[in-house]
């Protein structure tokens, strides 16, 4: 089973954790050609093309017509650049290999083509070989040229903030066609880059970009702001530090050369009238990242400093409060706040904002402590598959090498999320200082990868549907929660898509989520995953109902029509009820022979479904705890 789960993972998650970079010179020391000419390179490699003087560019022709654009393949645009030596351009054109096809390039600018300027990407050794096509493009009478707009890769300008500790953008006038990327790297020692008018130059821009304050000590500093070019409007931008602007630092992309130009711009900068101010809040308009990492909010205007602060290493016990933890032993606990790492991993960290109401009621006090030991275990069983897939853990990484790169950092960042879900909860009961539920002791079902991926498919899933439930039961009371716990479904459902894959199952196989009565969730995860608490949730049951499993499967083709159960106690008629996509509750009678207890899955029932045992067929959703027999349990039935 765990090989062919590994088979069956998309063929770009595998080719993502092999991936190569490979760098092509354009035109480098005023020679015509692409250095290297031929390259090998497999799916999902990135190929950089790095362009020098004059103008150049690259262009996807086909093999029979080499200096001639190819419908629908890749352009970068032409690079014009007049350097005084032979510095490479700041735009660079990079893409990323779908398949190992031949891939057959020129520059289209002038005969350059025609004067043997041409590359090729995995051409064949013989027949159509790169000699072949390079002398064809020697023959042709002329070469044609795309529309100037970059296609089928990224284009990107790079534009130094405050480097040698210069007061300039360089460049500061940059001409660059819509589609391009202007990429921003900040050097000390504390600089911005904010949108303005022409008129008002040293002042921003209603709704404009900015960056905000980015103060740094190293050069490279590996903190970069980037922006796409829409069309080719002017863009004025300017530093809002101290009075930088007012000292030139400033800049524009695609200003005129006539009228209001760059120079009409620069002086009007140095004529304003101090001070200077940028948006309050950064970063506006673009996206920032800190040495790859993508940063949405500074809850101001200012870079915090400690988001410049490398990760601590993930063995270090000595770093665990505030990095990755070493073990699950190391976690922070249930009332603690979500330190940086976490947030790094997760993609962003608590809401920034919660619309606090003036009380929280009794019943949403008791959801949130269960939403919180649910999220608890989850965290755990998480962490310790982080631990077992990742060759330089503590323990060895017991499953290293099992799934590629890309699935194990994915797992990291589940994790991570799920921090910051339970701290999100944490702060909740904390704002209305209501008890956090401490960590208990856990059984996690860690025998083997197919283990852990069932256990976290059906803890997802429960807590997905005490999510829906929560919000339904919270809605009147408590409004200002809902968004914070539906937000949190999102994310969960999107891993519950990828867990699906991960076991050979359809990714969405039910047009909405199944809700789960919180009673119910309690009970399932009280006596599949809990060994011993150090404190209990007021309102929910005194112990868990007997435990519910499926036993055998009666299957027509994919689709399960019959299940066995097992569970204690027979007295009586009982029912299956099916928990399906929110609204959907059915019931199939218990036949009894014996010892053998089995039930009829509903036609029409599709993905995951919660059932449990009922000792009627003629309740509604919320009576269910009133007539509990044993369960719950999920269970897949087929793909539509």
């Amino acid at each position: 089973m765990r090989s062919l789960t590994r088979l069956l993972l998309p063929l770009s998650l595998v080719a993502s954790a092999q991936a190569a970079n490979h760098d092509v010179t354009v035109g480098q020391g005023g020679r015509l050609e692409f250095n290297p000419e031929v390259l090998k390179a497999e799916v999902g490699d990135t190929i950089r093309y790095v362009f020098y003087a004059k103008n150049h560019s690259v262009a996807e022709s086909n093999f029979k017509e080499p200096c001639r654009p190819l419908e629908g393949g890749f352009f970068s645009g032409f690079v014009p650049f007049e350097p005084q030596v032979d510095t490479p351009a700041p735009t660079e054109f990079t893409i990323t290999l779908e398949d190992t096809k031949p891939k057959w390039m020129y520059c289209s600018q002038g005969n350059h083509c025609k004067s043997g300027m041409v590359h090729a990407i995995n051409p064949p050794e013989t027949g159509n070989t790169f000699e072949a096509y390079k002398k064809a493009a020697g023959d042709v009478k002329a070469s044609e040229s795309p529309a100037n707009v970059p296609v089928g890769g990224v284009r990107r300008t790079n534009v130094n903030v405050g480097k040698g500790e210069k007061l300039e953008f360089q460049p500061s006038n940059i001409i660059q066609p819509k589609g391009t990327i202007i990429n921003f790297m900040f050097h000390p020692k504390n600089h911005t880059v904010a949108q303005s008018s022409f008129n008002k130059p040293c002042q921003p821009l209603a709704d404009g970009f900015s960056s905000g304050f980015i103060p740094v000590s190293s050069s490279p500093s590996g903190v970069e702001f980037s922006l796409t070019v829409e069309d080719d409007k002017p863009i004025w931008f300017y530093c809002g530090q101290g009075k930088h602007c007012q000292s030139g630092m400033v800049g524009a992309i695609n200003a005129p050369t006539k009228g209001n130009t760059l120079e009409a711009f620069t002086a009007n900068a140095k004529a304003a009238e101090p001070p200077n101010s940028i948006p309050d809040n950064a970063p506006l308009g673009g996206v920032l990242t800190v040495k790859g990492k993508t940063i949405t909010s500074f809850n101001g205007s200012v870079l915090p400093p400690d988001l410049l602060s490398p990760s601590p290493s993930t063995t270090n016990p000595a770093t665990t409060t505030t990095g990755a933890p070493s073990s699950t032993q190391t976690l922070p606990p249930p009332s603690a706040d979500a330190p940086q790492w976490y947030m790094d991993k997760a993609g962003g960290g608590k809401p920034a904002h919660y619309n606090w109401a003036p009380t929280l009621s009794p019943n949403a006090t008791a959801y949130l402590q269960l939403h919180g030991r649910i999220e608890d275990i989850l965290l755990h069983l998480l962490w310790e598959a982080t631990q077992k897939l990742d060759a330089a853990a503590a323990d060895g990484g017991a499953w290293a090498g099992i799934y590629p790169r890309a699935i194990v950092d994915t797992i990291v960042a589940w994790a991570a999320q799920s921090l910051i879900h339970r701290a999100t909860t944490a702060e909740v009961l904390g704002h209305y200082k209501r008890a956090v539920p401490g960590s208990c002791g856990y059984k996690l079902p860690m025998g083997s990868v197919d283990d852990f991926l069932k256990g976290l498919a059906v803890l997802n899933g429960v807590q997905i549907g005490v999510l829906i439930d929560i919000s339904a039961r919270v809605a009147a009371a408590d409004p200002f929660v809902i968004p914070i716990l539906m937000t949190q479904v999102g994310a969960k459902s999107r891993a519950a898509g990828v867990v699906n894959m991960m076991q050979n199952h359809m990714a969405a196989a039910a047009p909405r989520e199944v809700a789960v009565p919180a009673v119910l969730a309690w009970s399932f995860v009280m006596a599949r995953f809990v060994e011993s608490c150090p404190d209990e949730i007021e309102g929910m049951p005194d112990k868990a109902w007997p435990v519910l499993t499926v036993g055998g499967r009666d299957q027509e083709g994919e689709r399960v029509v019959n299940v066995d159960l097992v569970y204690e106690g027979s007295s009586g008629d009982q029912f299956v009820a099916w928990l399906g996509p929110y609204g959907m509750l059915e019931f199939t009678p218990v036949a009894v022979s014996g010892d053998k207890k089995t039930a009829s899955v509903p036609e029409g029932w599709y993905g995951d479904v919660w059932i449990v045992v009922v000792s009627t067929g003629e309740i509604k959703l919320d009576e269910l705890a009133d007539h509990m027999v044993a369960g719950p349990e999920m269970l897949w039935i087929s793909e539509p």
